[in-house]
């Protein structure tokens, strides 16, 4: 689904995959080679790009060498204390957005990092709902950006409305 979503802002021209399961990755790049030109490679290839999703991990598996200026991250698998996809230090060097400030110290791509001290909360640079506003954002375009998910019940609230408002069913792809 972050894919769809993407492509649906952005002209994707090339898809970067890694992950610890190869027939997953595999399966994804069948899945979706029809729409994008897909390559599995290593977590350090994958990270050369514009926009990186991540998914969930115990331990930091994004280094801060790996990301170019510019790069944007959605950090959507942090989602319970404990859990980390980033190197610290790439927290430190980004302008980190997240959906709520509490949720985010507690439970986000932040709380590890802010636990051990590597992260102060007042480095948040907003929340979601201010860059959807226009309040907060991007201050140049080789700053690198991270959102850090969580994901709130009112969010999935109002999705789940739009979605039930819509004339016809909405497909969402399953990879096995």
């Amino acid at each position: 689904m972050q894919l769809a979503a993407i492509a649906h802002e952005l002209a994707i021209r090339k898809v970067k995959i890694w992950s610890l399961d190869e027939k997953l990755a595999e399966a994804f790049k069948r899945a979706h080679s029809g729409s994008f030109d897909i390559m599995v490679c290593t977590p350090a290839q994958a990270c050369d790009c514009d926009v990186l999703v991540t998914t969930p991990s115990r331990t930091p598996i994004v280094q801060n060498a790996w990301i170019h200026e510019g790069t944007h991250i959605n950090a959507i698998g942090a989602d319970a204390p404990g859990k980390q996809e980033l190197d610290p230090a790439l927290l430190n060097r980004a302008r980190v957005f997240v959906d709520d400030h509490e949720q985010a110290v507690h439970s986000g791509e932040i709380n590890v990092a802010v636990a051990k001290g590597l992260f102060s909360p007042d480095r948040i640079a907003g929340t979601l709902g201010e860059v959807v506003l226009g309040r907060k954002g991007r201050l140049s375009d080789d700053k690198v950006t991270i959102f850090d998910s969580t994901g709130l019940a009112p969010q999935d609230l109002a999705i789940a409305s739009l979605a039930m408002k819509q004339s016809q069913p909405i497909d969402i792809p399953f990879i096995v």
